[in-house]
């Protein structure tokens, strides 16, 4: 179960991640929650044990090669790199090897905002509409809310993910940022109002970097060059494949080793950045420093300060203390929240983490899909950096009135990241609020993990474990009461939660089990029909049509669900665009929307006729399910369903 949260805390921290991949594995398996634990007892542990069991992980894992960073207020403290940067050529990896970042690069999108709003060249309530008229977004409420520079930053734009034709765009040609932004602007429209509600993508970032250009004239990566990169001290550090990254860089790498082409991103900004150790080690003092190299000053600490907070949702105006800020997010390990960015892409994880009350941070590069490694490794060198750090005890200081009692219930998320994946989480992300004594808990129903809260007023609540609020109570101008929740150690943190009725909610569930156990028989009944068959025994107590339909419906699950399997391998190539594949997926999904009607109208016929076997209640049963399945699927727009989009 663990390698579902694997698999979904991949996806919220790689902004080029197989989105299909995840998609099958959380059809297949369920939800559980990976807390805070200890991989092993560090606390008399020295530098030299903690390289020792890194490299027994990389060694384990067959991971090609391993960058690390890691500082403290005095300065480096390991920096340097283990494996292959490339396997077919036998080159060894070191500290001015070269590994992509991913979205960890949209650090340098908030940097260079914040560098132009010191000079009073841009503010962050700026509007879109007015700063880059030519970019093109739709956004209903842009009269009452329009669409601010902060929101770009914050991820509250509303906007969906970027869809599958742009994380499929892969010319070696590098585009301009305004080039990106107008090849598949269709995913750039408000889903809710601006600043309500959290959503990672990757259109909001690339449209602030855009702006950085237009309000300097100049190519944002060279704008990042000369203000950042440079004074900071990068040399290495590049968003292009060039002659550099060609000779020094490490080449991606799945978990069977097998190497990948070099992605070129349609939108560079926010996410194509190769980086070495050695450089990340200097990025690293920067924040450590608050801005601040040697006697240089890049940024004001107060900027640094702005980057680190979230301000721009009614949950961060009530008091929420976690969360996305500009591009830079809390992140919670045991009592401990770390300020980071993370990301990725094919053959490429990287981790950029730092705690500003203790000085010190690292930066974790490898050139591999292994996930399960990558967090590992993250764990490990958690806990050694803080296990001579103080634990804060954390105590009650509210009481629990009816007014908070009033927040017991069960919740939906409402702020997907990725529409078309909305139908997954919806039910896999119900949570449940309830208290026990003076504590809020929070639970997922499927799965057992459980988060704890002390009442800070009647709508905020601090995290048991961090003492930060992490949890608020506000009003949604669209849904009315909600909770934002932000607790989770990755890019995709802040959840928004709408009450439903508990009898509903937990009958969507029940029957989604029951539909997929329902589905499984099907083999079964297959299976025993075939041997039946075989024995040259014939059923003809059942009418044709009762068994017809239900068996062709779960047929076309199963073609969809063999379809998704095949297109996980590269499903930029077979979702992007009209193919078999994606073809398929459509009409399999329209199939079954057919068939299950054909299903429910075959059945009230047999009803009509009176014939009640036990063959018949069970295709009944069978139907039911699949009817209700449909009507669920229609209503997240799944039925029909397009990639190429």
């Amino acid at each position: 179960m663990t390698l579902l949260l694997n698999v979904v805390t991949r996806f919220e921290v790689i902004m080029k991640s197989n989105i299909l991949k995840i998609a099958i594995i959380i059809l297949t398996l369920c939800c559980c929650h990976q807390g805070y634990s200890r991989e092993t007892d560090l606390k008399h542990h020295n530098l030299e044990a903690l390289k020792h069991s890194i490299s027994k992980i990389v060694e384990r894992y067959n991971i090609p090669a391993f960058g690390i960073a890691m500082v403290d207020k005095n300065g480096p403290v390991w920096v340097d790199a283990l494996g292959k940067s490339n396997l077919e050529k036998n080159i060894e990896a070191d500290k001015n090897t070269l590994f992509r970042i991913g979205s960890t690069s949209k650090m340098f999108i908030a940097l260079s905002v914040l560098k132009l709003v010191e000079q009073d060249r841009l503010k962050l309530t700026d509007k879109l509409s007015d700063i880059a008229p030519e970019i093109e977004f739709e956004n209903r409420w842009e009269k009452t809310n329009p669409i601010l520079l902060v929101h770009l930053l914050e991820h509250t734009t509303g906007w969906d993910e970027q869809h599958y034709p742009e994380f499929a765009h892969n010319d070696p040609t590098p585009l301009t940022s305004k080039q990106g932004l107008d090849f598949h602007p269709h995913s750039r429209k408000s889903r809710w109002v601006p600043g309500t509600r959290y959503a990672y993508n990757n259109s909001g970032p690339s449209v602030a970097a855009y702006i950085v250009e237009k309000i300097t004239k100049q190519p944002f990566e060279e704008y990042v060059e000369q203000q950042l990169l440079n004074p900071i001290g990068m040399p290495s550090t590049t968003f292009f494949e060039n002659k550099n990254m060609l000779s020094i860089g490490a080449t991606g790498y799945n978990k069977d080793n097998k190497p990948y082409d070099y992605m070129n991103l349609l939108m560079r900004p926010a996410g194509a950045i190769n980086s070495s150790p050695k450089d990340l080690a200097r990025f690293l003092q920067f924040f450590i420093n608050r801005g601040k190299m040697e006697k240089h000053r890049i940024l004001l600490s107060s900027s640094i300060d702005r980057m680190e907070k979230p301000k721009s949702t009614p949950a961060a105006l009530t008091g929420l203390q976690t969360g996305y800020g500009l591009g830079n997010y809390s992140s919670a390990f045991g009592p401990w929240v770390y300020r980071e960015h993370n990301g990725g892409m094919q053959g490429a994880l990287s981790e950029f983490v730092y705690l500003p009350e203790a000085n010190l941070g690292h930066a974790i590069l490898i050139n591999s899909d292994n996930q399960s490694a990558f967090l590992k490794i993250s764990n490990l060198i958690r806990e050694y950096e803080t296990k001579d750090l103080n634990v804060k005890e954390i105590v009650s200081t509210g009481k629990i009135t009816p007014e908070h009692r009033e927040l017991e219930g069960v919740y939906y998320p409402i702020n997907p990241r990725v529409q078309k994946l909305d139908f997954m989480f919806y039910i896999t992300g119900m949570k449940t609020l309830a208290f026990e004594g003076d504590t809020l808990i929070q639970s997922k129903a499927i799965g057992t993990s459980k988060n704890y809260f002390y009442p800070v007023s009647q709508s905020s609540y601090k995290s048991k474990l961090t003492g930060l609020v992490s949890l608020t109570k506000v009003v949604d101008p669209l849904e009315g009461e909600v909770v934002h929740l932000a607790y989770k150690n990755s890019s995709n943190n802040n959840i928004v939660l709408k009450r439903v009725n508990k009898i509903f909610a937990y009958f969507q569930l029940f029957s989604a089990i029951f539909w997929v156990l329902a589905l499984l028989s099907t083999i079964i009944y297959l299976f025993l029909c075939l041997i039946r068959r075989l024995r040259g025994k014939v059923s003809t107590t059942v009418p044709v049509q009762i068994r017809t339909w239900p068996l062709i419906a779960s047929l076309s699950i199963f073609v969809t669900y063999f379809l998704l399997f095949m297109s996980s391998t590269e499903p930029y190539l077979y979702l992007a665009s009209i193919t078999w594949v994606s073809a398929g997926i459509w009409l399999m999904t329209i199939c079954f929307a057919g068939s299950s009607l054909m299903s429910v109208i075959s059945v009230a016929k047999v009803f009509r006729s009176g014939v009640s076997l036990w063959n018949h209640k069970y295709f009944t049963l069978l139907s039911v399910l699949h009817f209700l399945m449909t009507i669920f699927l229609l209503y997240f727009g799944v039925i029909g369903i397009m990639f190429w989009e």
